[in-house]
């Protein structure tokens, strides 16, 4: 029988964590097998964002972000999501905190300024008060740098930032790309699902548990203490 809640090094599995990775693979978002990584690496496991490619994913993945970001307890006024994929996922974060009660601003933008119409390259609502960064991955945290300096030159302090998933892998040095920006940005940053998670949601079935072995191989030469 298949505990309610499996646990890897301790840690329990949420319920909202264990949907999205079931939305994942139904989306082929998560798929195993051998992946040659930017950085080089050769990972057992791939996670694209952009085949969250429906309404119908879109409204479940926001709600697997809103109840993540619930768990956290973060206070933020507003959501700001960093172009290209930033864009939708902020956007179903925002419907979905609207379902639960809350309806919160949201802004993104351009990658090059308009120069005709409105211009500039924020569109949105205006940015004001604590913002809340909200992306699929944090890779050399790049995207969560830029978004940093046009939230502030528009007038918004960054509160923190909100992925789908922390590989928990190093980044440039012995902490992970994550740690790295909360460190050196000073921001929290808060994943719907890390790699001990995937460890623990792969553990659940037979099925799933051939993967196992291979990202347990990988977690030992790459991975993070969390």
């Amino acid at each position: 029988m298949i505990a309610a809640f499996a646990t890897i090094h301790g840690q329990a599995m949420q319920d909202y964590q264990r949907r999205f990775f079931d939305l994942a693979l139904r989306c082929q978002v998560l798929r195993f097998g051998e992946f040659t990584l930017k950085s080089g690496r050769i990972s057992p496991y791939f996670f694209n964002a952009g085949r969250f490619d429906s309404g119908a994913a879109l409204r479940a993945l926001g709600a697997c972000y809103v109840e993540a970001l619930s768990a956290a307890g973060l206070h933020f006024d507003m959501l700001f999501g960093p172009a290209y994929k930033g864009i939708p996922l902020a956007t179903a974060v925002a419907v979905a905190l609207a379902a639960s009660g809350r309806d919160v601003p949201l802004a993104f933008n351009r990658k090059e300024a308009k120069q005709h119409g409105e211009g500039g390259r924020l569109i949105g609502a205006p940015l004001h008060g604590r913002v809340l960064i909200v992306d699929d991955v944090i890779t050399a945290g790049t995207a969560v740098r830029e978004s940093i300096e046009i939230i502030r030159e528009g007038g918004g302090e960054p509160c923190g930032v909100l992925i789908a998933l922390d590989r928990q892998e190093r980044g440039q040095g012995e902490r992970s790309a994550a740690q790295e920006v909360s460190a050196e940005l000073g921001l929290p940053v808060i994943a719907v699902a890390g790699l001990n998670d995937l460890l623990a949601y792969t553990g659940e079935s037979s099925a799933m548990q051939t993967h196992q072995s291979a990202l347990l191989a990988y977690q030992a030469r790459f991975g993070v203490a969390v």
